[in-house]
């Protein structure tokens, strides 16, 4: 932590020297629109004319761009990390409020500054289970995807989601890869397709999807039209969850939970309601059910949960994990089940987000000798330390006694 400040500058130095852009501390914005026309990148703008410089407009772009991707990472640990704000006491562990329900959606909106899954990714490296210890990271498989397949009702939608592919399947069914097509023959392909469903996801507009792409607003027109055709159930659920909204001022979960809607209510926002809600049902849910079946929850993510236990018995619990959160997909849906995938990390290893790992290296590298552990602490997980009861049940082997 005391190194911080000094790290900023090396890491500016060290990642500024592919871009050019910073002066000192500060993002030059004229540079940064140099830097893209050399490169001949598009790139989003304002009404004004000006470049898009905004968190969600850099996430967006560093999906489709390997080199904004760093720059975002600079960017963010520059300027929303501060190691201090971290709630980690004195065993190494990290304890933040939660905050259920604060967003209208229902879902969680703890601290970023705070909470080890709120800053940028490369930071969840300091997670890292004590010794004879384990944790394992899972999430479920295209979680909005099959909330939206299923909630439609839409065949098509649900048939590409259970192939284990959506986004092969997608360019399968559109007939733009061949029914013989992997992801190894026609990667480039399903990437295109892929963009295009993460797209919808997120509401964007043709211009907002042909920039992510890297392609002509056309291509990006023909993609969308291609989702439209293919998925024409979906696409009049959705239609119907914005109409419903503005006619009757409000939208609820399979569970009840309501947003009332203003006249000033962005319709993005009112389609996106029902998977970002219902997955949010889904996940307090399977919170519940692995507690109850004495998993150890420590921290609920988004789609995804992590859970502690025995090294030992840490495959176990997973598999208790998963069972649990199919169940949970299951009793949202009707009846629909998300798959789920797991990440076990047991010690000595850390845990580490793949998106992040070349930035926490360059971090890594530029701490004094023998200092890594002591940025936040070496058994940093979030969660207590408490064990959990099962509830209703048989003890498995991992809960304590």
């Amino acid at each position: 932590r005391d190194s911080w400040g000094s790290i900023q500058d090396r890491l500016i130095r060290e990642v500024d020297s592919r871009f050019r852009v910073f002066d000192g501390r500060t993002f030059k914005a004229e540079r940064w629109a140099g830097w893209l026309a050399r490169r001949g990148l598009p790139w989003p703008r304002l009404e004004s004319g000006e470049l898009a410089l905004d968190e969600d407009t850099f996430r967006q772009m560093a999906r489709s761009h390997p080199d904004v991707a760093l720059m975002r990472e600079l960017r963010v640990s520059l300027s929303q990390l501060r190691l201090r704000e971290l709630a980690v006491g004195t065993d190494g562990r990290n304890r933040a409020l939660l905050s259920p329900f604060r967003a209208k959606t229902g879902r969680n909106q703890p601290s970023n500054s705070k909470f080890i899954f709120g800053p940028s990714c490369w930071l969840r490296g300091l997670i890292r289970p004590e010794p004879g210890r384990a944790v394992a990271y899972v999430d479920w498989s295209q979680q909005e995807f099959g909330i939206a397949a299923s909630l439609s009702g839409d065949a098509a939608m649900m048939a590409a989601y259970a192939s284990g592919d959506p986004y092969l399947a997608f360019g399968k069914q559109a007939g733009r890869i061949p029914p013989d097509g992997t992801k190894e023959t026609h990667g480039a392909e399903r990437d295109l397709f892929k963009a295009c469903v993460l797209g919808v996801q997120y509401g964007m507009g043709e211009a907002t999807l042909a920039g992510r792409i890297g392609r002509p607003s056309a291509y990006a027109r023909e993609l969308l039209r291609l989702h439209r055709a293919t998925y024409p159930r979906f696409w009049a659920w959705s239609d119907g969850a914005e109409s419903h909204a503005m006619l009757w001022n409000r939208l609820h979960t399979v569970f009840g939970w309501t947003v009332r809607v203003g006249a000033e209510a962005n319709p993005r926002s009112l389609r996106n309601f029902p998977c970002q809600a219902n997955g949010a049902e889904m996940l307090r849910l399977a919170c519940s059910l692995a507690t109850e079946r004495g998993v150890h929850v420590v921290a609920p993510v988004h789609d995804a949960v992590m859970v502690e236990g025995p090294d030992s018995a840490i495959d176990a619990i997973v598999a208790e994990t998963q069972a649990a959160m199919a169940e949970a997909s299951e009793l949202v849906l009707g009846g629909f089940r998300l798959r789920s995938d797991a990440k076990v990390v047991r010690w000595p290893d850390r845990y580490m987000d793949e998106r992040g790992r070349g930035f926490w290296g360059r971090v890594m590298a530029l701490l004094p000798d023998g200092s890594e552990a002591v940025v936040v602490g070496p058994d940093a997980i979030p969660g207590s330390r408490t064990p959990v009861a099962a509830g209703g049940r048989s003890r498995p082997p991992w809960v304590a006694q």
